[in-house]
């Protein structure tokens, strides 16, 4: 339980929520995408479990532009 007790949480607790903010945003483009670079099941984990370069990736990258 120290553990928890040393860490900076000043600096952790935004990057959390951040974190959190971008894959909902991510999440809900997705699901209101008719198409995207690559198939959609393919993003959703990529999404969810690649941490904060995920959602950020599938702004960048799986997102068409018209």
């Amino acid at each position: 339980m120290n553990e928890l007790q040393n860490i900076p949480w000043g600096v952790v607790a935004p990057l959390i929520i951040i974190n959190l903010i971008l894959v909902v945003l991510a999440l809900v483009d997705l699901a209101r995408a008719e198409r995207t670079n690559g198939p959609k099941w393919m993003w959703v984990p990529i999404i969810l479990f690649v941490s904060l370069i995920g959602p950020i990736s599938y702004f960048v990258v799986g997102r068409r532009q018209f």
